[in-house]
């Protein structure tokens, strides 16, 4: 089948309809989430944020200031929030260094420099450093997360094997230039995943199936 990956798209959106994410008010409350959403869903991120923006902590300025601790008990809803606490003030200190604290300065940095740079902040991996690109600044960088892996594989359109860049670049080579469209792409995988392809899947109803039954034996991600 010519170009599955633009096709899937098109029959998950069909289905689903399109989601509105990220949801942020704020390119720095993305950067935020992307922080808090590490293992944990969002839901517990949502209680989060909402606490940091009570509390009036939802600036760069204001992190930045804050102690660990009192950052780390606002944050508590997320889980492991010592550590994310940490995170999000070692993001801060490098966004105040290198943009003022300015998120929508990013904009005007090359992407590969802009990602390699994000990349070197303690405690931010591809797929945070990703979607603060995407969904912060606009580049047109896929996000690929558990989800991709688990939906993806279970279909046989990547390789169980294959590394974060090579299914990021499976993505990115078969779809337009077009952030949107990633950033919806990536929410619609992740509804996918909820609703039909869990670790234990229901498959009865999946809008997937048209595209082959998924291998479900020997699963490595699920």
């Amino acid at each position: 089948m010519p170009n599955t990956c633009k096709k899937i798209f098109e029959v998950l959106l069909s289905h689903f309809g399109p989601q509105h994410w990220w949801p942020a008010e704020t390119p720095f409350e993305v950067m935020v989430g992307a922080i808090l959403t590490q293992n944990t869903n969002w839901s517990n991120v949502e209680r989060a944020i909402s606490n940091l923006r009570q509390a009036r902590m939802l600036t760069p300025r204001a992190i930045d200031r804050a102690s660990r601790a009192e950052l780390a008990s606002l944050i508590r809803p997320a889980g492991y929030y010592n550590i994310k606490a940490g995170r999000l003030k070692n993001l801060v200190r490098w966004l105040c260094a290198e943009f003022a604290g300015r998120p929508e300065r990013m904009r005007n940095m090359d992407t590969a420099v802009l990602r390699e740079r994000l990349l070197s902040v303690k405690g931010v991996g591809p797929e945070t450093a990703d979607s603060i690109l995407l969904y912060a600044t606009g580049k047109t960088v896929f996000v690929v997360d558990s989800y991709t892996y688990r939906v993806f594989t279970r279909h046989g359109l990547i390789p169980a094997e294959s590394a974060y860049e090579d299914v990021q670049a499976y993505f990115e080579s078969n779809l337009p230039d077009d952030a949107a469209l990633f950033g919806e792409y990536h929410a619609l995988i992740v509804k996918t995943a909820k609703e039909f392809c869990r670790k234990d899947p229901r498959c009865e109803g999946c809008p997937l199936l048209q595209f082959g039954a998924p291998a479900l034996n020997g699963l490595l991600f699920s």
